[in-house]
């Protein structure tokens, strides 16, 4: 066996069935491998970026790493942006860049470039495969790596005659690592905060499975603590039949206001809330000067037994009468705006569909008019970084095929990584994708006047618009092969959502604002 061969027998071997690949030169031997040995589905993604964030919505769903494949440090980098989204996620991923062979590498090619010092900042785990005997092994390490809680980025650089060369050697991955345990003094420290009051709960990642966000909702409501998620999570569970969850502004001004009273803030696998930028004259911690924060478990821990044992130090039981009751909204009729549109999508959302989110300002209605929708999980943009929508929405509706995925995109964003669609059609995956369409960069022009920029002129103006001239995205979606519409009325816009959730297979709504 070669070390490609080697490679993909310990990708099966360790549950990593998914590939989402870009490949070059250098990985042809990888492609051959997929053809003799089974175990492993190679999707293809048509720009390394698509890949990532692939590999980012299928493992927010599965549970479990995805692999992807890029060529040389020039795919690398064209990656590098949804690597980031994952990472702020904290997703598992194995990410196997290919690289020149080993003796090619002293001509200075026109394709060379120094892919280790590109992939160790964008990775917590990092290693390279010199010979066809370290390739299993190498693979091994990272699955075991991108596997470690709460979850992490490893990547494998591969040398083309490491992948040709014979004497490859299999391996398997180690088991999944059970959570650590929470201390009981934290359990302790973390209830006397709670009783003295003025107090947020503030809850993340791990933390947003459904019966975890109802026992975190009986332990603030016992102590009368408020309860938050931290706005920027990779999957939440909610809708109908389950507890809510109101998340923390990310808007500066917002979420001081929210949490000014605040004097203690408990950390359930989130992070200290910061602001996405720096603004003048305001902080970058959205927390009074004098908040205290306490962490009662960490993405590496048992979330649920610390939930569990603190409810048990407070004698606090789980609150079922505290589930959202299904509200069946009507669908808005008259001029499309964003309150409308998720009026509709609520009305009409499937029951276990899966919401990918990257409308950013168009969308934000929406949060608020699902709350008592079919029941439903809601997947974000972690990162900050645009265009993960799309491969998202792939990677989540490859994980879960049996489930509708309905993904809301900005129309600026969707141009990061537009070529998805083909991936959507390629791969015949249920996607109902809804494109937002206001011309402009519209969460920028809001940047400017944050940023004190209160009368922009011409120029700044165009640098944030691209309606000169207009997109099709009807046309670029049919141009990929998935079938389209465009609605300019609330009529047109409800009679093709329920045409896109009651068919099967990938479909893209255009919609003018």
């Amino acid at each position: 066996m070669n070390g490609a061969e080697a490679l993909v027998r310990t990708l099966a071997a360790s549950d990593v069935d998914v590939c989402f690949a870009n490949p070059g030169t250098s990985e042809m031997h990888f492609v051959a491998a997929l053809d003799r040995v089974p175990g492993v589905r190679c999707v293809l993604s048509l720009f390394e970026g698509g890949a990532t964030g692939a590999a980012d919505g299928y493992a927010r769903m599965a549970g479990k790493p995805a692999a992807t494949l890029t060529h040389l440090g020039t795919g690398l980098t064209n990656s590098l942006a949804n690597v980031h989204n994952a990472s702020k996620a904290r997703t598992p991923m194995v990410n196997i860049v290919g690289d020149h062979a080993t003796h090619h590498l002293v001509h200075d090619s026109p394709l060379k470039s120094d892919v280790d010092a590109l992939a160790r900042p964008m990775s917590q785990w990092f290693a390279r495969a010199m010979t066809s005997a370290e390739v299993g092994p190498r693979a091994a390490d990272a699955i075991t790596a991108a596997r470690t809680l709460p979850g992490q980025i490893a990547t494998l650089v591969l040398p083309a005659d490491a992948s040709w060369s014979e004497g490859g050697v299999a391996a398997v991955a180690e088991t999944p690592p059970i959570p650590a345990a929470v201390s009981s003094s934290t359990i302790r420290e973390v209830a006397q905060a709670l009783r003295k009051g003025r107090a947020l709960l503030l809850i993340g990642g791990h933390a947003l499975k459904a019966e975890r966000i109802e026992l975190a909702n009986a332990i603030a409501e016992s102590t009368h603590t408020m309860i938050l998620s931290q706005g920027r999570d990779p999957r939440i569970e909610r809708g109908a039949g389950r507890a809510p969850v109101t998340r923390l502004s990310t808007i500066t001004n917002a979420a001081i206001d929210t949490l000014k009273d605040i004097q203690t803030i408990i950390l359930v696998d989130a992070k200290i809330p910061v602001a996405n930028f720096a603004y003048p004259g305001k902080p970058s911690v959205f927390a009074p000067g004098e908040c205290a924060f306490v962490e009662l478990a960490s993405g590496a821990q048992d979330i649920g037994a610390a939930l569990s044992a603190l409810a048990d130090e407070l004698g606090v039981k789980a609150n079922p009468s505290r589930r959202i009751a299904r509200v069946q909204t009507s669908a808005a009729d008259g001029n499309i705006t964003p309150d409308k549109i998720a009026q509709s999508l609520a009305a009409y959302m499937p029951v276990n569909t899966i919401l990918c989110d990257e409308a950013v300002t168009t969308g934000r209605p929406v949060w608020g008019a699902t709350k008592a929708a079919a029941p439903h999980d809601y997947l974000a943009l972690t990162g900050g970084a645009i265009g993960i929508g799309l491969p998202m929405a792939a990677g989540a509706a490859i994980a879960c095929p049996d489930r509708k995925v309905i993904l809301l995109q900005a129309d600026g964003s969707s141009l990061y990584t537009i070529q998805s669609l083909w991936t959507h059609a390629n791969e015949n995956l249920d996607i109902l994708t809804i494109v937002l369409v206001n011309n402009a960069y519209a969460i920028l022009r809001a940047e400017l006047k944050n940023v004190g920029i209160d009368n922009p002129g011409a120029n700044a103006i165009r640098m944030l618009s691209f309606d000169n001239p207009k997109i099709s995205w009807t046309d670029l979606a049919k141009g990929f092969g998935v079938p389209a519409s465009k609605v300019a009325s609330m009529e047109d816009f409800n009679r093709a959502l329920q045409v896109g959730v009651r068919e099967r297979g990938p479909r893209l709504i255009e919609v003018l604002l």
